[in-house]
């Protein structure tokens, strides 16, 4: 098979071995699959996928089952399915363990579908799982027109939450269209001031952090009491100061979180969760892929240049 495997930090087509299904996995031939943060900083040698893992970037996606490993029951070749992934996607075909398997949601074409599995995961298992995010209240998302924004903007609103979102001013229009409440140019407006002003100084009960560092005190100044933060990337760099008496005084809660490394078990535990509690919402049309654009797959290093500039809105998906 072909894959795009990363030579002296470039992204190359070529020709590589086939994967084999080990036990409790599935060989899945892959229709798409998406381009992520995750998968540039892996280009640029900043984050190595984890022991065990495929050394080809991508974290999730779409195909078809065409082989079975040993011990795996209640799945079939020729079955459509999504997936999250460690690594490996950016290929024509990757082995997957069962637990991280999902059903293409109903109503979605299997390339929609490649679009959702990493963003799903991670929202749900930091804005609900841990965050318990309820309806009436507050979440400020970063990175509103991400593919962790988009996504975690229409299941703020499914849940009942009022969502507030930094974005560049190009993509306000598009972001209240999938229910932002307040979007809020990052370039030239306080988030703090403007999270205080809409909720009548109260502060966002959870904040969604991709930025981390450079965001760290004000998120804290933008925090409502009992509020819970929950950093997910280090776009803005991954040291500062913490003023842990104002933290105290809100009594909030401060946690990080990568989905990669995750340990098996707990991925299949999030996985079955944003089956049970997320796919309803997909086949409801309460939540939508957001893709922005489609590349083929052995043209990824052009996907990679327009993630890099963040003109996008959604997700950047890879056709094979």
């Amino acid at each position: 098979m072909h894959a795009i495997v990363i030579e002296d930090k470039q992204l190359v087509w070529a020709e590589v071995p086939d994967p084999e299904a080990a036990e409790g996995e599935v060989v899945v031939d892959v229709t798409a699959t998406a381009v992520n943060r995750a998968d540039v900083s892996q280009r640029q040698g900043l984050y190595p996928p984890p022991p065990g893992a495929s050394e080809f970037p991508g974290l999730e996606c779409s195909g078809v089952i065409s082989a079975l490993g040993p011990g795996v029951t209640g799945h079939h070749v020729g079955e459509r399915v999504c997936a999250l992934l460690a690594g490996g996607g950016y290929a024509e075909r990757v082995a997957v363990p069962v637990g991280q398997l999902l059903p293409v949601p109903a109503g979605l074409s299997l390339v929609e579908a490649a679009g959702l599995p990493e963003v799903a995961c991670t929202v749900w298992s930091n804005v609900v799982d841990r965050d318990r995010l309820r309806s009436g209240e507050t979440l400020l998302v970063h990175g509103g027109g991400s593919g962790i924004g988009t996504f975690a903007i229409q299941l703020g609103v499914a849940l009942g939450a009022t969502v507030l979102v930094t974005a560049r001013a190009e993509k306000h229009e598009r972001l209240r269209a999938l229910g932002a409440d307040l979007t809020i140019d990052y370039q030239t407006q306080d988030f703090v001031r403007e999270v205080l002003d809409r909720t009548g100084g109260r502060g966002a009960d959870v904040v969604l952090d991709i930025i981390g560092a450079k965001y760290l005190a004000r998120n804290i100044e933008a925090l409502a009491a009992d509020g819970r933060i929950t950093v997910i990337g280090m776009q803005g760099g991954r040291s500062a100061e913490l003023d842990l008496g104002k933290l105290m005084a809100k009594r909030g809660r401060i946690s990080s979180t990568a989905l990669r490394a995750r340990p098996p078990a707990d991925k299949a535990r999030i996985v079955a969760g944003v089956r049970d509690r997320v796919w309803p919402l997909v086949a409801a049309g309460l939540i939508k892929p957001i893709i922005h654009t489609t590349f083929p797959l052995a043209e990824a290093a052009a996907a990679h240049d327009l993630m890099e500039s963040s003109d996008h809105l959604g997700k950047i998906l890879l056709l094979r």
